[in-house]
């Protein structure tokens, strides 16, 4: 086990918006996307145009992650600006709606356009994505288990979505809602063990009801492509750094609980059910939630559960090298998160007599600068 290196891979998804309404863009987005594909061939694309995915090569080094995310962020950026468009980082779009949004081509796509029909077309959000290769696939399923107390804590640190549709949410982290329209989102089930979970998918898919486990949108999976577990819990951060924050907090407690087996052991319903009470409390006040924790039976402030978990981890940060990554998390909560920043700004922006709209420019301009 400590001779595994524990490879990971970060994916980031993207809004594009116009530069001078900062909002949805206007006209034709194919010579943007074509111009990418020519520059940054191993991007993607999501549910609709005005969206843009990249993702790093398998890693083992977070400053390998840190360049490797940095050039694609500036390039598309810059891409984006030649294009009159900015690059925004953020689990939701101030300013945009989904109602004018112009959908991807693609088999896929269109399928899943097809299949959920007006919960796809609302779907205008974005996540980042964290794969970790684990020592022992057949293991993931145990692992996905024992790691669903620590995706709400995940979540907050990564909020950034206090916007949606024009409207302020009173959330951090509004972009859990709008995913939670589509079926099999949100927090995995528990499974007894990997059979158990081969049954479930066995059944989906001799069903018709999935064509393949890929379309199980839980916060956290088994890969189907590759050795690794996939967290999925995370807004898109707006911040580069906080991005290899949860990326590494991520790979090092995936560490911990394969080096650690006894460690959340036998989690039933009751566990399950706190977790969903706790992603909802992540949801609503990101960082400054109180989290309930089950062995104490009390709710905890976050920076207390944070501390808890980084003490669990800090053999695995520095034996995985991203320590300073890691300990980023303190800084997020001290600053705030991305959804902290974007409130702010409006709210500055309001005090100064601006309008509403204008009051979501200002947010939405954060977001372009810090996404930079």
């Amino acid at each position: 086990m400590s001779a595994h290196s524990y490879r990971f891979g970060i994916e980031e998804e993207y809004f594009l918006a116009d530069a001078e309404t900062r909002g949805t863009p206007r006209g034709d987005l194919a010579g943007f996307h074509a111009r990418v594909k020519a520059e940054l061939p191993e991007t993607g694309r999501e549910l609709v145009a005005a969206q843009v995915e990249v993702c790093t090569p398998p890693l083992t080094d977070a400053t390998a992650a840190r360049e490797d995310l940095r050039g694609q962020r500036a390039t598309l950026a810059g891409i984006a600006s030649e294009n009159g468009l900015s690059l925004l980082a953020c689990g939701t779009h101030p300013l945009a709606r989904w109602s004018r949004q112009t959908a991807t081509d693609g088999a896929r796509y269109k399928g899943i356009l097809s299949d959920v029909g007006i919960a796809a077309r609302r779907a205008l959000i974005c996540g980042m994505h964290v794969h970790v290769e684990v020592p022992d696939p057949d293991a993931r399923v145990d692992l996905m288990n024992r790691l669903l107390p620590f995706q709400p804590l995940l979540l907050a640190l990564s909020a950034s979505s206090p916007f949606w549709q024009g409207e302020a949410t009173g959330l951090m982290a509004y972009r859990l809602s709008v995913f939670g329209e589509l079926p099999r989102s949100g927090l995995p089930e528990i499974f007894a063990d990997a059979a158990a979970y081969e049954r479930f998918v066995a059944i989906m898919t001799r069903s018709g009801a999935i064509a393949d486990a890929s379309f199980l949108w839980w916060s956290l999976r088994p890969s189907i492509k590759f050795p690794t577990l996939e967290l999925r819990i995370a807004d898109a951060c707006t911040r580069l750094d906080d991005s290899l924050c949860v990326a590494a907090l991520f790979r090092c407690l995936v560490r911990l609980c394969v080096r650690r087996p006894d460690l959340n052991a036998g989690l039933d319903g009751v566990s399950r059910a706190l977790a969903s009470e706790n992603l909802w409390r992540a949801q609503h006040s990101g960082v400054r939630a109180a989290l309930i924790d089950e062995a104490r039976g009390e709710a905890v402030l976050f920076s207390e559960a944070l501390e808890s978990v980084l003490a669990l981890v800090s053999e695995d940060a520095a034996a995985l090298g991203c320590t300073i990554e890691v300990a980023r998390a303190r800084a997020i909560v001290a600053q705030g998160t991305s959804a902290d920043e974007q409130v702010a700004a409006y709210e500055v922006a309001l005090a100064e007599g601006r309008d509403e709209r204008a009051a979501l420019a200002a947010a939405v301009d954060w977001i372009a600068e810090a996404s930079r």
